[in-house]
């Protein structure tokens, strides 16, 4: 049944009957619906350590933790207002039926909470979800080569002040000795060049304590977060993909180290010495060549050459080399190198190019969307002294891992998309559907939004 929030009418009709059939009727893997990736954090919320006094303890950490959740689901700072309204008009809400919050906190409560909330006790949640994907072989679209999966890994910031810091703040100076505050991320997602859908795999905090440099917290934090992911997934057949920044010799000695295989960028300014033994084995006639034109008229131009040399050091690495060109007209489109520890030859050069070029997923699917398109993830909504700040970005992060995970297999949640043509219409009229009525589930909030009944309901929304 439905209640009109304001009323606490009860409504039953042939309209609602019909959105129950639709729920029915459309297949959803059980493992993969909105209940049972709740029920899964749920159950790990209410493992999360309290420390608080028993008297002292008005919300629980699980009302707490999914509540700041809730708010992320759906992008809207307001959402816990609305639904206290909704508890206040009609003794039920929407955080209720669909997150199971018994009780919601108000938001100085919430921010107390969730600042002495070690971070670590949430990150579990990211593995069973990515299991879960497995067990419904999704994974199966993101293989790549050798049934090996492609990790885009980068660094990202999510928080900046020159005024607000913590004792856990990364601290910059400038040259004329004004300082600013940052907390900041290394992100790995797994992906694939024909996916627009990525799998945000669990993130690595870039520490203070890591080194003076930009480039010593990054390489510190990446081969943290490589370490933290073989130890979630040790049998998987990973290749991972990064900067130039990150095709040094720590770095992929480090991957290698824990069996992974690598297609990092390489720029000439950061790789003088092998772009120096590159151009030698041209003038030598060593390095392969292929052009390919395409039925635009552009020539894609592969060059590979395999053993060279990564550095100057006694004991570099050997490594693999690939370049690639875009021409058009005689003006160069594009153009990047990488290198590898595959073996390049005639048969997988494209391939392996567009693994080096699947890169930018990470900046355009992950961050730019978290960033730019409804998440707000730079946004300081709150910054305590201890773990708010990582706790909120966190959470946002799972529920952008919800939404990739409907994109793929939630047909309701497709045909929603394909209904309001972009995730932003979609959600502003999510957001509207949730501060006004009140649904048992989320099947049947996403039918009711694809087949309205004929009612009008009543909006708590101020004029």
């Amino acid at each position: 049944m439905y209640q009109t929030p304001l009323h606490g009418v009860n409504i039953l009709t042939l309209d609602f009957l019909l959105i129950f059939m639709i729920c029915l009727f459309v297949k959803i893997k059980r493992h993969l619906s909105f209940g049972a990736l709740r029920q899964a954090f749920s159950s790990i919320l209410e493992q999360v350590s309290d420390h608080r006094e028993n008297s002292k303890v008005e919300y629980s950490i699980h009302n707490v933790l999914m509540s700041a959740f809730a708010m992320m689901y759906f992008q809207d700072s307001s959402l816990l207002e609305f639904q206290k309204k909704m508890e206040t008009g009609c003794r039920q809400n929407n955080l209720r039926t669909l997150f199971k919050v018994d009780s919601i906190p108000k938001d100085n409560q919430m921010r107390n909470v969730l600042d002495e909330v070690d971070t670590k006790e949430i990150e579990p949640i990211f593995d069973e979800y990515f299991y879960r994907l497995q067990r419904g072989k999704y994974l199966e679209l993101y293989r790549f080569m050798d049934n090996s999966y492609l990790v885009s890994m980068d660094g990202s910031g999510y928080f900046g002040s020159d005024k607000i810091c913590c004792p856990g703040c990364l601290r910059k100076e400038d040259k004329k000795g004004n300082v600013s505050y940052s907390h900041q991320i290394m992100q790995a997602v797994l992906m694939h060049p024909d996916m627009k859908q990525i799998i945000p795999l669990t993130p690595e905090e870039i520490r203070n304590t890591d080194g003076d440099k930009k480039q010593d917290c990054e390489i510190s934090a990446g081969k943290r977060l490589i370490t933290k992911i073989r130890k979630a997934h040790p049998k998987l057949k990973m290749i991972i993909v990064a900067d130039s920044l990150h095709s040094k010799q720590p770095f992929i000695e480090h991957a290698k180290a824990k069996g992974m295989s690598y297609i990092l960028a390489a720029k000439e300014g950061d790789h003088k010495l092998l772009m120096e033994w590159v151009n030698e084995q041209r003038l030598l006639k060593e390095v392969s060549r292929i052009e390919v034109k395409d039925h635009k008229g552009r020539t894609h131009v592969y060059e590979w050459i395999n053993k060279v040399l990564l550095n100057g050091n006694k004991e570099t690495v050997w490594v693999n080399y690939f370049e690639y060109w875009i021409m058009d007209g005689g003006r160069v489109a594009y153009h990047n190198s990488w290198v590898t520890d595959m073996e390049i030859h005639e048969d997988n050069v494209e391939k392996l190019v567009k693994g080096g070029r699947c890169r930018w997923k990470i900046e355009n699917e992950a961050f730019n969307v978290l960033k730019n398109h409804g998440y707000h993830i730079d946004h300081n909504f709150g910054h305590g002294n201890k773990h708010l700040s990582m706790n909120f970005f966190l959470l946002n992060l799972l529920a952008f891992f919800f939404h990739q995970i409907f994109e793929l297999s939630d047909v309701l949640y497709r045909q929603c998309r394909e209904k309001f043509g972009s995730k932003r219409n979609l959600w502003e009229h999510l957001r509207v559907l949730v501060a006004t009525i009140i649904f048992p589930d989320w099947e049947t909030f996403l039918s009711y939004l694809l087949k309205p009944p004929e009612i009008y309901a009543h909006s708590i929304l101020s004029p």
